[in-house]
């Protein structure tokens, strides 16, 4: 299937890694030109390697941010004023009790995983509006829906980004421009191994029995009955970052593995 993505450019924050590098990696291999982003250059210039090997002809930049810096942002912004696929990608989390999230914590989750997209939407939107083509994408969570007790700020910043997207939807009616946000569950991201290795080595198990664990005690609804792929989340978001999905517009698209015990 050709996606027609060719001639595409797309900024993927927080892409040096996990969910963000599968999601460059699938926009590289259909022919967009991808600018990489991490915090810092050593991690952006690794992740441009991986990916190079992974689609030789990949045609990538580079750009190093700290989200919960306003002021970076800007220099995103300034360095590529022009894209036609913003995936808002970046995010945070830290399992932390509710009554022990002090209130640093609660503005730096939102400066991170709420208020970067909204930079970057009220830079990008605007000439995606005016030459009647562009796509916005957030990486939201099934969290956002079933907000997880253990890290209450994390899941209201996704319901946050669910909210946003479909606001920002409501502004390209009747154009080519679209914004949607996507909903992973469980994924097998870097940080979700390490956790699981970490577990097993503490408990004397295996990871397999870990991840079985988990889904019999912590997540029973999911139908998948294991972690997603990375690649499983990225080949959805490349498909809506097509112009093929153009009939998708202020949606939430669960990629979930049936967790959220819901049609809709």
């Amino acid at each position: 299937m050709d996606t027609q993505l060719k001639n595409k450019t797309a900024l993927v924050t927080g892409s040096t890694a996990g969910i963000g590098l599968a999601i460059a990696i699938g926009l590289a291999r259909e022919g967009a030109q991808v600018i990489v982003n991490g915090r810092t250059k050593a991690r952006v210039d690794e992740a441009i390697s991986h990916i190079k090997k992974e689609v030789p002809n990949a045609s990538l930049l580079g750009v190093e941010a700290d989200f919960s810096k306003k002021e970076e942002i800007s220099s995103i912004v300034s360095k590529f004023p022009n894209v036609d696929i913003l995936i808002n990608n970046v995010g945070i989390f830290e399992p932390k009790d509710f009554t022990e999230i002090p209130d640093e914590d609660w503005f730096r989750f939102f400066e991170v995983n709420v208020l970067s997209g909204v930079r970057l939407s009220k830079a990008y939107l605007p000439s995606m509006l005016k030459k009647n083509w562009g796509r916005i994408l957030f990486i939201s969570s099934e969290s956002g829906l079933q907000i997880p007790s253990e890290m209450i700020h994390y899941g209201v910043t996704k319901s946050a980004q669910i909210s946003l997207s479909r606001g920002l939807a409501e502004l390209t009616k009747g154009t080519n421009v679209t914004v949607n946000s996507v909903l992973p569950g469980p994924t097998r991201s870097e940080g979700v191994e390490g956790f699981l290795e970490d577990l097993a080595k503490q408990q004397k198990t295996s990871t397999d029995v870990i991840e079985k664990e988990f889904f019999k005690n912590a997540r029973p609804t999911s139908l998948l009955q294991r972690f997603a792929s990375v690649e499983e989340v990225a080949n959805i978001v490349t498909y809506l970052s097509s112009p093929l999905s153009s009939a998708t517009n202020g949606a939430a698209i669960r990629v979930d593995g049936g967790v959220v015990k819901s049609a809709f």
